[in-house]
């Protein structure tokens, strides 16, 4: 009788071990699902609107939840959904920020009527300003957004994209997770 007891207490201690490997892989697939949905989503940067910042094929993680708690500032690389396309998203730089007047007049960026000589990130001047051609005013909830190679990317300028609402902020860019030997935080300012 004592080994047929035994076996059944080593039975149950297998069984118990299992048990606690399952509820600790229920647990990282919950967490995991929290993190992606709530804090923070994988991406890939596609195309060379963000040249020399970011470079076509790195994979990004974007910070989802800093914006429940403050307020998105000018230079800060955001991502956003391409409304005419199912999972596609455009990585771009805030450039206009709420109640400001945007225009682009002999190739640099104007706000309120006053050169924005803190933009550092576009290196050349813009060839076609195209709806920025003429004054554009954003509302209290809306962004004008460009890519940091500016003769090469669609962004606000373009009637496809517009400018943005704060809902359409998905998150910022927050690390570079590949190439590996570019691995690091990405700086926005």
């Amino acid at each position: 009788m004592s080994r047929h007891s035994k076996k059944e207490e080593e039975g149950r201690d297998i069984l118990g071990e299992l048990g606690g490997w399952l509820v600790y892989i229920l647990l990282i697939i919950g967490l995991t699902y929290l993190i992606i949905t709530f804090v923070g989503q994988r991406t890939m940067v596609s195309g060379s609107s963000m040249e020399t910042t970011l470079q076509d094929g790195d994979n990004l993680i974007v910070d989802k939840i800093s914006y429940r708690f403050r307020d998105p500032k000018r230079y800060d690389i955001i991502v956003f959904p391409y409304k005419y396309e199912e999972d596609t998203y455009y990585i771009k730089r805030i450039i206009g920020m709420p109640g400001e007047t945007v225009q682009i007049r002999d190739g640099y960026v104007y706000i309120d009527g006053k050169r924005l000589t803190s933009d550092i990130y576009g290196k050349e001047k813009i060839k076609d300003p195209q709806t920025a051609a003429e004054p554009v005013t954003l509302g209290d909830d809306e962004y004008f957004v460009m890519g940091d190679n500016r003769n090469h990317s669609m962004d606000s300028r373009d009637p496809g994209v517009g400018v943005l609402t704060r809902k359409d902020l998905i998150g910022r860019a927050w690390v570079r997770i590949y190439p590996f030997d570019n691995i690091g935080v990405i700086r926005h300012e």
